[in-house]
């Protein structure tokens, strides 16, 4: 007869809880003091030279020749970028040309639509970019 071995399991071994005290609330610690607000040493005011007026920049204020398309807009005699500019705002605002519901944008007329090269909605951004290829 052969015997067999039972395999026995033993229990596992429990792990004693270990009870920690009830730690106590923390005693509230009283509220802090301001800091003392330390004032910046008074700096001297070192004596300075009057600052020069801002030179504008030269590339601006020469003037341009408009294309025979731009000019029908502002006029064909030679202006700055910087007149260009605000001519042909006094034109869209004179003209109503302005989109009401997002003013970036400019809603072009015949003569504008030619300077923005077909286009009919142009934003004011985009607008100068187009109005730069017209100027010689």
């Amino acid at each position: 007869m052969a015997t067999a071995k039972k395999a026995v399991k033993k229990p596992a071994a429990k792990k004693a809880a270990v009870k920690k005290p009830a730690s106590k609330p923390a005693a509230k610690k009283p509220a802090a003091k301001p800091a003392a607000v330390k004032k910046a040493p008074v700096k001297k005011a070192a004596a300075k030279t009057p600052a020069a007026k801002r030179k504008p920049n030269a590339a601006f204020m020469k003037a341009m020749t408009p294309s025979a398309v731009l000019a029908a807009v502002i006029g064909a005699a030679p202006a700055p970028r910087t007149e260009v500019t605000k001519k042909i705002w006094d034109y869209i605002k004179k003209n109503k040309l302005q989109d009401p519901t997002n003013k970036r944008n400019i809603n072009g007329d015949e003569k504008l639509k030619a300077v923005f090269g077909g286009k009919k909605t142009v934003s004011m951004f985009e607008m100068t970019k187009l109005v730069s290829n017209h100027l010689k």
